[in-house]
């Protein structure tokens, strides 16, 4: 009889364990055989969007805003966990008397959240939940926060630490929401009073998140506070997922990204590759431009060598020149095919008025990628800059896998020269053109030689170079 339940426990055990290693083998990945890039579903992937909005659950339409993404091609949307929209969409409940109880949460909030998560996995598209904003809690955004003490009745400003107005610039850091982890430069002791709240939220989004394979996690939007509070957070949802048998893969994005090699911040996240298995590094794509933007991607394509990993781009800037440097949209059409020449494991424009979302460009961007991937695999090629001559500074960009298939984007028409004097035979050249996302001429190149390359015209062109 003991026997018999001992068969039965270990048969219950093992199923298990069998069940949890599938549902984790079928979840967003460091692809396999080359972890630089994602894998899903067990199949490697390249995270290619852009969308109308960042807290994207929020979104009206939603339903058909995903179906528009899918169609052109996209499967990567970027969503924060948004504190900014009206009194009706905050993550807790407003009492009759006007005030939140964080206690208690909103149900049209988390049901968005929830229809979100069922939408995107329905269409294969891959959401970065985005826990914190800081923008959400200085300014304007924090007079109707639920977090700010005057708006709620679970504490005061004296029982908080958190005063009812926070008129600095979120970048200045100066909101000690964001400090409330024992050890960091602002703790005060009352901070583990909110504390409590921010664990009872994130909580909360994990038990709609963690049941579904098509999810990675970003600590913060551009974060400027000390590491220690992102990483606390990236513990916690580690911890939470742990309970529940499942790996999910967690990182932050550092404000500073735009100028790497001088960054204390990525310089420890590159260091702790246990800690930030991936890096989101969309901050370089703003201020820097042309071949700086280019040297500032091969700076972090170095830094990820040891180990390989995935490097993110949730955002890249572009709807129009400002004095911070986000550029304008031909500089985002350009960010965009740079970031996927160097070997970028994810694309996706900013929404506006920081990048052109979705728009018609954007979307044949994204077209266009896709037909470069019939023909190369992203995974299967790396920058090879080695290989062109007669370039002139930002006209063209190369990825390759040498003597077998190459990828090379004119930024705005021009001509170069490519070596394929160690590879004999023919190769077939297919255009395709940018602006509007459709093929254009293809044409017989030899090699044996250095083969000049010519644009069809003065305008941007992605061309696939292939063995025949």
């Amino acid at each position: 009889m003991n026997k018999v339940i001992f068969r039965v426990i270990a048969a219950v055990v093992l199923c298990g364990v069998s069940s949890v290693s599938g549902q984790n083998a079928e979840r967003i990945k460091p692809y396999k055989d080359n972890p630089r890039y994602w894998q899903y579903k067990s199949e490697p992937v390249l995270l290619l969007g852009g969308s109308k909005t960042d807290h994207i659950f929020l979104a009206e339409g939603l339903e058909e805003h995903l179906d528009e993404i899918a169609g052109v091609g996209g499967n990567y949307v970027r969503n924060t966990m948004s504190q900014r929209e009206g009194l009706e969409l905050k993550p807790h409940k407003r009492l009759a008397g006007g005030k939140f109880d964080l206690k208690q949460w909103n149900p049209v909030y988390w049901q968005r959240f929830a229809n979100c998560l069922k939408w995107c996995r329905e269409r294969d598209i891959i959401i970065q939940i985005e826990v914190w904003d800081r923008f959400d809690y200085a300014q304007d955004h924090w007079l109707q926060s639920p977090w700010r003490p005057h708006n709620n009745v679970n504490y005061t400003s004296e029982q908080s630490g958190l005063a009812n107005n926070y008129p600095a610039p979120a970048y200045r850091d100066r909101q000690p929401f964001f400090h409330a982890i024992p050890g960091m430069q602002g703790y005060n002791k009352k901070l583990g009073l909110i504390r409590k709240y921010q664990e009872e939220f994130v909580a909360k989004m994990l038990s709609y998140s963690l049941g579904y394979p098509n999810v990675l996690y970003c600590m913060n939007n551009e974060t400027s506070t000390a590491p220690e509070w992102g990483r606390y957070w990236m513990k916690f949802i580690r911890d939470k997922a742990a309970e529940k048998g499942v790996v999910v893969y967690v990182t932050d994005m550092f404000d500073d990204g735009w100028k790497p090699h001088i960054s204390a911040k990525i310089k420890q996240a590159f260091e702790s590759p246990e800690v930030y298995p991936f890096i989101d590094i969309s901050q370089v794509n703003s201020r820097n431009f042309n071949e700086d933007h280019w040297r500032a991607l091969m700076w972090f394509m170095e830094q990820r060598k040891k180990p390989p990993r995935p490097l993110n781009h949730t955002k890249i800037y572009s709807d129009g020149q400002t004095t911070w440097g986000s550029g304008t949209p031909k500089d985002g059409i350009e960010r965009f095919w740079r970031n996927l020449t160097a070997g970028s494991a994810s694309c996706r424009f900013h929404r506006p008025t920081s990048g052109i979302g979705l728009n018609d460009i954007a979307k044949a961007c994204i077209a266009a990628a896709r037909k470069v991937e019939k023909h190369v695999k992203f995974w299967d090629i790396e920058p090879r800059m080695d290989l062109l001559s007669d370039r002139e500074t930002d006209e063209a960009y190369l990825a390759a896998g040498p003597g077998e298939q190459y990828v090379l984007y004119f930024t705005e028409g021009g001509s170069v020269g490519l070596n394929l004097r160690d590879h004999r035979g023919k190769f077939q050249l297919r255009w395709i053109n940018i602006q509007t996302g459709d093929w254009a001429d293809r044409t017989t190149v030899t090699g044996g030689k250095a083969v000049t390359i010519n644009a069809p015209s003065k305008s941007p062109w992605v061309a696939t170079i292939v063995r025949q």
